[in-house]
């Protein structure tokens, strides 16, 4: 991470340079030190990074908010200008169409940037779904889950008001059941002291189920690949049962309505490139009648095609862990380069997935993407 942030600090660096020399060449000093303010701040986060060894929440979000307010608006004008430049040679005024293009650009970035941190991250939104599932028990027509994902607690410290909201919030939707699927926290379970009150208050006839996500093992940069310590683990667990959540770790449960349940179904997280494989889906699915209508919480969405869709009939499961990379305009986000499946509802034949976008961030921007609360209403088509 630490490459990666200097190779931003690098590259808007230049950019600066490349402003205050050849654009604003007559502009007094002054100013041209306002230009520079920006990065020098960037520098200096960068290298407390470098010298501490740690990355505070809010120092996290300080380097995103000068990187998408400031940094990428900076660059991407100096790229327009450039090629300006570059093409200016054929045709002169082509030159001053792409300096103009680049500033309308950079300034829609900025107020996006603005937006996204000041606004978009707390931002709550309350998604409804209409699920129509085929063997749907009879009894479970018109059921109400509320799926909240990736709650990243962490970013919420400087506002802890916004947790309040959303408990409330989600209680108001009065659900039959409501599961979460995974990443409570960032990266410590010392996330959870100001909160663990609040997210007990989570309520719902049928209880409060979830799985663990990839951050809530505490797996830190420097011990990937690796398991996690037990004792953090161990205290994201205990924090989970205290607050009267049901956390599922490659096990299964089942709901009752009348004469008919369902089975839901979690496991712990699957194993990527970054992350050892840690869920066992014949294990939780082991004692599960064959005609049992089975719904699956699993943290990453790449699971279902990877595993569930080729070695089980679950009918339905529920994930999040994409965030839809924090960034959406109307259909499109950049998670959908990563991952087939980043938001909303799929199907594959009577299979189908629902992904949550999530309801935190790991760090404090939303655009588009704003922290999403899903409420899922089951239909059977047999009903319908």
């Amino acid at each position: 991470m630490a490459l990666v942030l200097i190779a931003i600090a690098v590259i808007f660096t230049l950019a600066d340079l490349y402003i205050v020399t050849l654009v604003l060449n007559k502009t007094p000093w002054l100013i041209k030190g306002y230009v520079f303010f920006p990065v020098m701040v960037l520098w200096a986060l960068v290298l407390w990074i470098d010298f501490s060894g740690d990355i505070p929440q809010m120092l996290l979000n300080s380097i995103v908010w000068i990187t998408v307010c400031f940094a990428i608006p900076t660059i991407i004008y100096t790229i327009f200008s450039l090629l300006g430049k570059f093409f200016g040679l054929l045709w002169t005024p082509i030159s001053s169409i792409f300096s103009s293009t680049g500033i309308v650009v950079a300034i829609i970035l900025f107020l996006i940037g603005v937006y996204g941190s000041v606004f978009g991250w707390q931002r709550i939104v309350i998604k409804t779904t209409n699920v129509e599932l085929a063997n749907l028990p009879k009894s479970f027509e018109g059921y109400r889950i509320v799926h909240i994902s990736d709650f990243h607690i962490g970013v919420y410290a400087a506002t802890p008001g916004a947790v309040e909201r959303i408990i409330k919030r989600v209680n108001k939707l009065k659900p039959d059941l409501i599961v979460f699927t995974g990443d409570l926290i960032n990266s410590s379970p010392d996330e959870l002291t100001k909160f663990d009150n609040v997210l007990r208050r989570l309520k719902a006839p049928d209880c409060v189920i979830s799985v663990l996500g990839y951050s809530d093992y505490c797996i830190s940069d420097k011990k990937i690949g690796v398991d996690s310590l037990v004792s953090d683990l161990d205290l994201v667990i205990k924090a989970e049962k205290d607050m009267g959540w049901m956390l599922l770790r490659n096990q299964s449960v089942k709901i009752v309505q009348g004469k008919d349940s369902i089975a839901i179904i979690g496991v712990e997280s699957t194993g990527n490139e970054y992350f050892p494989n840690k869920s066992d889906l014949k294990k939780a699915l082991k004692g599960i009648p064959v005609d049992q209508f089975k719904i699956l919480l699993s943290h990453d969405p790449s699971h279902w095609r990877r595993e569930v869709l080729a070695d089980s009939d679950i009918q339905l499961t529920l994930s999040g862990h994409t965030h839809a990379m924090q960034f959406k305009i109307g259909d499109f986000s950049p998670a959908e380069w990563i991952y087939p499946e980043w938001g909303g509802l799929y199907k594959d034949g009577d299979q189908q997935l629902y992904v949550s976008t999530g309801i935190g961030s790991n760090i404090a921007f939303r655009f588009g993407s704003y922290p999403t609360i899903d409420l899922l209403v089951l239909h059977s088509k047999k009903y319908k």
